[in-house]
């Protein structure tokens, strides 16, 4: 059912937007047949179609991510945003962009040191984790190394020359439609592979839920497990904002609304689930950037939190989400 649902997004990601492209066009397209205006063509396969990909692709490992994050670290409320991965990435990016001069053509580059910002941020929370028992206080920190980052990149901006600031500016905001079908590529090619690694991690996972301890008496390395689930989520929210920038929610808030819909925590069926839900919940976002407001297309970043900031609220207050992780 879900994969239908996700099937079904992707085609309306498709067929509609900000341009009224009626529906038999958009079959002659892809068929191969000549369509007038000629516009139209380039609208649905350089635009549309890799915007879809990318949102499919992006909010699969986004939700996946916060998956693992929240189980390794047995909280509800880790995730790539609030534990300050995505902060971590944004610095990096923002080195690329505002001190090197550099953009998202520039591709490897730019993956590469939102790569490295998300993976020091990571190792940092990891290593106050093993020192500090309070899952609060470990959020506390990974909220002040976001600080500390976006601190960071206010003295790049002070310096930085206007048209650098406005492009990270507007990269900031957070956008499906920023890789193009010449970027598309590569950038699938490193979620697909974040994706399937964090399949292998599905056994370990699920020891992780009955504590450290016991899964470490099962015979699971600890340390390494946890360098791995360190490691790709780092990728998979690097390659993320790396492209198309900080977005928000989707990875704190999709494993919970998929734990609420299937009512378990087992990792077997929860990981998937949860990385088609994140698929969905991404290309409703990317829809409801343009479709409500005819031409005018809203900021991503303000649209997710409409969808994950509720969720966000319930898990909060609600007294028996530890459950989620028994």
């Amino acid at each position: 059912m879900g994969v239908l649902v996700l099937i079904a997004l992707f085609l309306v990601n498709i067929f509609y937007g900000t341009v009224s492209i009626p529906v038999s066009a958009v079959m002659d397209i892809f068929l191969g047949r000549t369509v007038e205006p000629s516009a139209w063509s380039y609208i649905i396969l350089q635009s549309r179609l890799p915007q879809a990909v990318t949102a499919l692709l992006a909010g699969s490992a986004l939700a996946v991510s916060g998956l693992m994050l929240q189980t390794l670290f047995r909280n509800p409320l880790a995730g790539p945003d609030i534990l300050g991965v995505s902060s971590g990435a944004n610095l990096g990016v923002a080195i690329v962009f505002l001190a090197v001069g550099g953009s998202l053509g520039s591709g490897l580059p730019v993956v590469a040191a939102a790569f490295i910002g998300a993976l020091l941020v990571l190792s940092l929370i990891l290593y106050f984790s093993t020192k500090i028992q309070s899952n609060v206080l470990i959020l506390i920190i990974g909220l002040m190394v976001g600080y500390l980052a976006s601190s960071g990149i206010a003295f790049m901006n002070a310096w930085a020359a206007s048209d650098r600031i406005r492009s990270y500016i507007l990269w900031g905001l957070g956008s499906f439609s920023s890789v193009s079908m010449a970027q598309l590529p590569l950038f699938s090619i490193c979620i697909v592979l974040g994706l399937a690694f964090s399949v292998l991690l599905i056994k370990p996972l699920n020891l992780l839920l009955l504590g450290e301890r016991y899964a470490a008496n099962l015979g699971i390395n600890i340390f390494r497990t946890r360098l791995f689930i360190l490691l790709i989520t780092g990728f998979l929210t690097a390659t993320v904002t790396a492209y198309c920038g900080p977005v928000a929610f989707i990875g704190l808030a999709v494993p919970h609304v998929t734990r609420m819909l299937l009512g378990e925590s087992n990792q077997q069926k929860l990981l998937p689930a949860v990385g088609i839900t994140g698929g969905a919940i991404a290309l409703i976002c990317n829809l409801l950037t343009c479709l409500p407001f005819g031409h005018n297309l809203l900021p991503l970043n303000a649209v997710t939190p409409l969808l994950g900031a509720p969720v966000v609220l319930y898990v909060v207050l609600n007294r028996n989400n530890r459950s989620y992780f028994h």
